[in-house]
């Protein structure tokens, strides 16, 4: 089969797993062997005048990032992801997008037999290692929001060879068992129009509690975040209704993050 005619293969066939889950997609699944960047490919169309919704997929990344802009090690095997959202409430509800697709990706996770949790602001582990990190990159208008492009990427079958494997982790890897990408992405999708509608109709507490459920249990515990040019250690909290993390500081006043490095500041053995 031609690689033309793969894409479309892999298309229908993540168009039919989310009919089978009930949903009828309502734009584009685009997939390519190979692009640079899901996001950035997405992001371009966007501005094209891309449907919400349209999906983006490549089996491979040549220029993957992270946050940050930080390289996201991208090999044949995994999937990585990106699909174009358009809210229609230009509100500030919409900054814990990040947190409702990490709950679509624990989730979905959880349907192959893998126990996720979340970690802040945006990965997603499975026994402490990374398994899946989530890009949130939005476009703004004089009314607020005008789109956002959400990448994921999730460690299907292959672990990033350029970290060191007490960090991540690949599904198959902690399952011993082979998992279809195309059924993962299903999964992954589906719970994020879920999550999505249920944000648009309830507001961020409906996610934020869902995201705190199945977040790496640091409540109450020392943490030490990274913060641009700033290092902070202190309480973990609370996330604020636009997914700050609240930092409970020595002094006993208070530090909102909106992004960062974030670790648990173990207590040193006698």
């Amino acid at each position: 089969m031609s690689e033309a005619g793969e894409a479309g293969d892999m298309g229908a066939r993540l168009r039919a797993q989310l009919a089978a889950r009930g949903l009828t997609w309502p734009a584009e699944i685009e997939h390519a062997a190979s692009l640079p960047s899901t996001n950035e490919h997405l992001k371009r169309r966007a501005r094209a005048g891309a449907a919400a919704w349209t999906v983006v997929i490549a089996d491979a990344q040549t220029a993957g990032r992270g946050r940050q802009g930080r390289r996201w090690a991208s090999p044949p095997g995994n999937l990585y992801l990106s699909v174009l959202l358009r809210p229609t409430a230009r509100d500030a509800r919409w900054s814990v997008l990040p947190l409702a697709a990490g709950v679509a990706v624990a989730e979905a996770l959880g349907e192959e037999g893998l126990e996720a949790r979340l970690k802040w602001p945006n990965d997603v582990l499975v026994a402490g290692r990374k398994v899946a990190g989530i890009l949130a990159e939005a476009s703004s208008a004089a009314e607020g929001f005008e789109s956002v492009v959400l990448g994921i990427g999730v460690n299907v079958s292959v672990r990033p060879r350029d970290l060191p494997p007490e960090a991540v982790t690949c599904a198959e890897e902690d399952l011993a068992r082979a998992v279809d990408r195309v059924g993962l992405a299903a999964a992954v999708l589906a719970r994020l129009s879920v999550w999505y509608h249920a944000l648009d109709r309830e507001g961020p507490r409906v996610v934020q509690a869902a995201w705190r459920t199945r977040s790496v249990p640091w409540w109450g515990r020392v943490v030490e975040a990274q913060s641009g040019d700033r290092r902070l250690r202190g309480i973990a909290r609370d996330l604020d209704e636009r997914g700050a993390l609240i930092l409970e500081l020595e002094d006993g006043s208070r530090a909102l993050l909106h992004s960062g490095e974030v670790h648990e500041v173990r207590a040193a053995r006698d």
